[in-house]
């Protein structure tokens, strides 16, 4: 079996995939827009909103949060989840940079 590569790439690029993968589901780019209208949100509000079981938003809440995208507190029974703005101007400058070096390097094809 072959071993995971991932060592290989620099940081930089291991954060922006990371921050890509987060952001690669529909409910999770959903998930967001909800936090950005609320600036805060308690996880049964954004379950009202989805079309998801409460435990497919938690999951997808769980993914946002491991990437940093979103922070979040328990209540007890609650709990409250936000954007993590500085992670968010981080993976904008990140995404701003790469396409920038990608478009300089750009050569006509096909």
């Amino acid at each position: 079996m072959a071993s995971p590569k991932l060592e290989e790439f620099i940081k930089a690029e291991q954060e922006l995939a990371q921050f890509a993968k987060a952001l690669s589901h529909p409910a999770r780019i959903a998930i967001l827009k909800v936090l950005a209208q609320k600036n805060e949100c308690v996880c049964g509000e954004i379950v009202d909103v989805l079309p998801l079981a409460q435990s497919t938003v938690s999951q997808h809440l769980k993914e946002l949060k491991e990437a940093g995208l979103i922070k979040g507190t328990i209540e007890g029974p609650r709990s409250c989840y936000c954007i993590n703005w500085k992670a968010f101007e981080k993976f904008n400058s990140s995404f701003n940079q790469l396409f920038n070096k990608l478009k300089v390097q750009q050569q006509s094809c096909c």
